[in-house]
């Protein structure tokens, strides 16, 4: 079990804050993808790069890009709020949460709507502060942050980890309806928050917008704040569009991304960046079913950068299970941020309040089942000294790796035959070969990976100093 002590709790929580990081030595012939490899090298760095697409994926054998569906959590005895638009934000160790009460509205951006703020030391057990800051029936004795109408419909907070960000902006939010377009709003602290500027910040009007939960964070990879919001596709479908900004208060013109499959509606899409590699952004849109009873379910897509959304996994992600109330509409909404619960875990919430683990990285994985199987890598670049790799395999299974030229030529000294062979489950392990553990000479030249494996999955690689 692992260990759940005051001191091991604050060593993780103080290194999450500081991420928001013989049988298989046959070389059989390599099959492509069902994509196209692209041209060019990539240039990875340090970075830590996930399988949640093919952005290193050059050829396949008998292996394949497997989604791994979050596990639900037990009933948690100290709950939040229930979810609604919900917004979960790790800030150094206290988790914050914020969500809105729609008090029985009549329609969206009703008088009776506000925004409740909850907290947490461990994302499991949480508390409703008193604040004494809004009075509502008649009491302040509540854990009410705002009661602005029409804004507490869908406010959504971010913690703005841009450099330089001035104290009393700490936090930041964008909110509004159709009518309205959105606003943003600052806070110092979180819980008392401002408009930014009298008007709005974010208009758009094309199509339908802003009806749902839109998302906004500080890009580390594009260096500028990006914004997601909701739009009618056409006039048809629920779907999505991009703007980022440079200073919060003025948008560039929307962009369309349109990752809609023929006929399916995306009724938000939560995109954030990822806290271990923020370079890939992460998107869990509740999929709307209209022709089913208005049911719905959640899926899992990626950006990097400005690129339009990846599908390359286009099965649900959390399915309404086995509770008939999850089987409606509006039932399984995703909070916005996934987040370490723990040195193994991290967490997802949904409505009304469920909590979802999976282990770090674990979204998707290369994996190769009981026949022998293989990847081989696009050609890119790395800086460091050695070669991490978050993977998992049975106990009859095995994990081994070769450094190739962009050739495909495998370097002697990091070949397969070289490679002392996995066997285990671990988030981050170092890859040896027998004379040469330093990579340290390869570094910043054009290199392919070519893994073997047997019963395993490869979920993530890093190289570092």
């Amino acid at each position: 079990m692992p260990d759940q002590s005051p001191s091991a709790r604050r060593r993780f929580l103080q290194g999450a804050a500081t991420l928001a990081g013989g049988l298989l030595s046959s070389r059989g012939p390599l099959v492509r993808g069902a994509e196209p490899a692209a041209e060019g090298v990539r240039a990875i760095g340090s970075r830590r790069e996930l399988f949640v697409d093919r952005f290193l994926v050059d050829r396949l054998e008998n292996a394949a890009l497997q989604l791994h569906s979050p596990q639900l959590a037990p009933v948690m005895t100290e709950p939040a709020n229930s979810l609604e638009y919900a917004t979960v934000i790790l800030d150094g160790d206290l988790y914050r949460l914020y969500t809105r009460d729609h008090r029985n509205s009549k329609f969206d951006g009703d008088v009776t709507e506000v925004t409740r703020y909850c907290e947490s030391r461990d994302g499991v057990h949480w508390t409703r502060p008193n604040l004494g800051l809004v009075e509502v029936d008649g009491t302040k004795d509540n854990n009410v942050i705002l009661h602005a109408p029409p804004f507490c419909h869908n406010f959504c907070p971010m913690l703005d980890r841009r450099p330089g960000v001035p104290a009393e902006e700490r936090f930041k939010a964008l909110a509004g309806t159709v009518k309205s377009n959105l606003h943003a709003f600052v806070s110092a602290d979180g819980i008392h928050w401002r408009k930014l500027a009298p008007e709005a910040v974010i208009t758009y009007t094309k199509e339908y917008a802003f009806d749902s939960q839109n998302v906004s964070f500080w890009s580390e990879s594009e260096g500028c704040y990006v914004c997601y919001f909701r739009h009618f596709l056409d006039g048809k479908l629920r779907s999505v569009c991009r703007t980022t900004s440079e200073d919060y208060r003025h948008w560039t013109e929307p962009v369309p991304l349109r990752p809609n499959f023929p006929g399916e509606h995306l009724y938000t899409t939560l995109t954030q960046p990822y806290f271990r590699a923020p370079h890939i952004y992460l998107a869990f849109p509740t999929r709307f079913h209209p022709e089913r009873g208005e049911s719905t379910d959640i899926l899992f897509m990626t950006a990097r950068g400005p690129s339009k959304y990846d599908r390359t996994f286009r099965e649900a992600f959390i399915r309404p299970g086995l509770d008939p109330d999850r089987w409606g509409n509006r039932s399984n909404y995703a909070a916005l941020n996934v987040v370490p619960t723990g040195p193994h875990e991290m967490s997802i919430y949904t409505t009304p309040f469920r909590r979802f683990t999976l282990r770090p990285d674990g979204f998707a994985s290369v994996h190769v089942g009981a026949d022998p199987g293989a990847l081989v890598t696009h050609p890119f670049t790395f800086t460091g000294s050695q070669l991490l790799v978050n993977y998992a395999t049975s106990a009859g299974g095995q994990f081994r790796a070769e450094l190739q030229t962009a050739a495909g030529e495998p370097i002697p000294g990091f070949t397969l035959a070289d490679c002392q062979p996995l066997v285990g489950d671990a988030l981050e392990q170092r890859i040896t070969w027998k004379s040469n553990p330093n990579l340290a000479p390869l570094a910043g030249r054009p290199v392919r990976l070519h893994c073997r494996m047997l019963e395993a999955d490869l979920y993530a690689i890093q190289f570092q100093g």
